[in-house]
């Protein structure tokens, strides 16, 4: 693939600017600006006592953002490639980060992130481009050196934001990520919280600042990275370290914003050919997670400029961590190292085919703003402003207790005047201001971005207010009618009983006093048939009792009776006359000792079964002598065969008639 083919062409004919005006139309006021990866490679000098030091390179800077390169296939040709920017071997520290590094720390004031990676084969010099000498510094000390400077001059007095800056530094190796300012703490987890920010819990951060701080705590902790000895270098790096610096701000007026921008400062392991480095056992080991790693990100690189639904992030925790850097929300800056040496050409190749394709990928840096409430200073409540209306009062005596509508209790002046940005609290109930005061102390303690109401804007804000005054005087206007009632039912139970009972029935009771009535078993009853009421009524020394319900009392009146008798007991019954029940007992008898099955299944509680069961009883031990021995057929006992002959009773006479 030619890197001066499709992709040179469409840059002359759209500019080089046309891919990112054609995607901040789209996105135009729905979505953060599109900044796409920028791309520098850095030429190192050809290295003193080394073979072929005298022969020709194999790669020839063109102009400040172009290059060439052998074509291995083709001698006769060389390969061409355009990038950002392109140094030289003259190129100095200083060349460097000016062009390229510089220019992305002014995102970090404004709450964004930014991230600056050193990529390229092993021994083409990474570190010293991240971290360089004494004589030469790098770009990681550099960076800290104006950062810090930056933030001074914009977190000084009179200035809007209050800035601080912390830093983080980690190793990834093989597969583990390692806490270099606390190399004891193991290996930690790389977490995404709910904005898509990438996050290590655990992870030290130490305060900076000034550059003596940044020293005391770097310098030790780069000692603890792991580095080893092969035949291309002999302090190669054998893990990833990432530098992590992050700046807080927090505004001092109202509204309180709150922004946090982060730097990641990258030294890439370099991918290493074991054929030439000579890795065996511990160092084969390493190189295997390294090239691993790197071949992830590659596929990252990949999956990014070919759009595909899933991008490899999580296959790596390089490329985990490095998710806001590549397709993310990250500035980022790629710093591709490359030798000049003919034994490095296909290193050189691959590294340039790897910085070709990252400088197509997209990022959408956005600003990481939010709105902190200042945390409140503890308001100290006495015990009776600690309790509520009702409690207050029982907690007063009775000589001290007044039979009225008494102001409700106010609030401390203290804390109406330090919540007095949402509302006026004078007339809120102290035990649900001691409430919200606590409420606002834990909010502040674990970094909450504060409550809505204080963060909504002006003209919402005085909506807010307007609607709680209002609130305000309901309840208050509720606890005044409650206090009367309080009061009404005092006066009440200090009156004597019979006036007590003579009282108005709508007077209200507290819902305590209020007693709980429990639902009485229901009652049964059985129905006389109509003819039989209408003939033993008109029989002139019959006296039939009826049961009828009057209100809540259950009377039975007679009908010779002219006024009503009251039941002393509280149930229904029914009184059956003794020529009936002789008459009603002599008809089953019958029934029992001569009538078939189907006639038996004429009587009431007699089925199938039972009426096939009785006739072979009766064959067995022969007629029945009295009603009873159904018991001993059927096993009944004496309240059911009570009631069978009291309901057939009826029906068979209410058939008669």
């Amino acid at each position: 693939l030619h890197p001066t083919g499709p992709t040179c062409r469409a840059r002359k004919e759209l500019g080089p600017r046309a891919g990112r005006c054609r995607l901040s139309k789209v996105g135009a006021g729905r979505r953060p600006p599109p900044a796409r990866v920028r791309v520098a490679v850095r030429l190192r000098p050809f290295v003193d006592g080394t073979d072929g030091a005298g022969d020709p390179p194999c790669v020839r800077g063109l102009d400040s953002c172009s290059l060439e390169i052998a074509n291995w296939r083709n001698h006769q040709e060389t390969l061409k490639y355009q990038f950002d920017a392109f140094y030289g071997e003259k190129s100095s520290q200083q060349d460097i980060y000016a062009g390229s590094v510089q220019p992305i720390l002014r995102h970090l004031l404004e709450g964004q992130n930014a991230s600056v990676l050193a990529y390229g084969p092993t021994g083409a010099g990474k570190t010293h481009t991240m971290l360089g000498s004494p004589e030469q510094p790098g770009v990681i000390p550099r960076a800290l050196m104006d950062l810090l400077q930056l933030t001074r001059e914009e977190g000084g007095e009179g200035r809007p934001w209050a800035l601080s800056v912390t830093m983080s530094y980690l190793e990834i190796y093989q597969e583990k990520v390692l806490d270099l300012l606390d190399p004891a703490s193991g290996d930690l987890v790389i977490r995404e919280d709910c904005r898509g920010n990438i996050l290590i819990p655990g992870l030290t951060q130490k305060p900076i600042t000034s550059f003596a701080d940044f020293e005391r705590h770097f310098l030790p902790a780069s000692r603890n990275r792991t580095v080893g000895a092969t035949r291309l270098n002999q302090r190669s790096s054998r893990s990833h370290a990432v530098l992590l610096v992050k700046v807080d701000q927090r505004e001092r007026l109202a509204p309180f914003r709150q922004r946090e921008g982060k730097l990641y400062l990258i030294d890439l392991a370099g991918s290493e050919d074991n054929r030439r480095t000579g890795n065996k056992g511990l160092r084969l080991k390493e190189s295997g997670a390294i090239n691993s790693s790197l071949f992830v990100l590659g596929k990252v690189v990949d999956a990014l400029n070919q759009g595909l639904p899933r991008v490899p992030y999580r296959d790596s925790k390089l490329t985990r961590l490095l998710q806001d850097s590549l397709g993310g929300s990250a500035h980022s800056i790629l710093i591709a190292n490359i030798a000049p040496e003919r034994r490095f050409y296909l290193d050189t190749v691959s590294a340039l085919n790897f910085a070709a394709r990252s400088k197509e990928v997209i990022n959408r840096p956005f600003t990481n703003e939010s709105l902190q409430l200042r945390v409140l200073a503890p308001v100290k409540l006495s015990q009776k402003e600690l309790l509520g209306p009702s409690e207050a009062k029982r907690a007063r005596g009775p000589e001290e207790e007044e039979i009225g509508s008494p102001e409700p209790p106010a609030a401390p002046a203290s804390a109406s005047q330090e919540l007095s940005p949402l509302q006026k609290l004078s007339s809120m109930d102290p035990a649900v201001l001691e409430r919200l005061l606590s409420l606002d102390r834990l909010l502040g303690s674990q970094g909450s971005q504060g409550t809505h109401g204080l963060n909504t804007p002006r003209r919402e804000r005085m909506v807010l207010m307007k609607t709680m005054e209002e609130k305000d005087l309901e309840i208050e206007r509720l606890k005044m009618k409650q206090k009367e009632l309080e009061a009404r039912v005092l006066a009440q139970d200090a009156v004597d009983p019979k006036d007590k009972e003579n009282s108005s029935p709508a007077m209200l009771r507290p819902l305590a006093r209020r007693t709980v009535t429990v639902a009485k078993p229901l009652k049964k009853a059985v129905v006389m048939p109509l003819q039989l009421i209408q003939e033993q009524a008109a029989s002139p020394n019959a006296e039939i009792h009826i049961l009828k319900k009057k209100g809540r009392k259950r009377k039975l009146e007679s009908l010779d009776a002219s006024e009503p008798e009251e039941k002393a007991e509280n149930c229904w019954e029914l009184q059956i006359s003794p020529e009936l029940l002789a008459h009603g007992r002599q008809k089953i008898l019958d029934l029992l000792n001569e009538g078939s099955a189907r006639d038996l299944r004429s009587l009431q509680r007699i089925g199938q079964k039972k009426a096939q069961l009785i006739v072979g009883w009766r064959e067995l031990h022969g007629p029945f002598s009295q009603v009873e021995d159904l018991e001993r057929v059927e096993g009944i006992s004496g309240k059911q065969m009570e009631s069978f002959l009291k309901a057939n009773i009826l029906g068979l006479a209410a058939s008669q008639r």
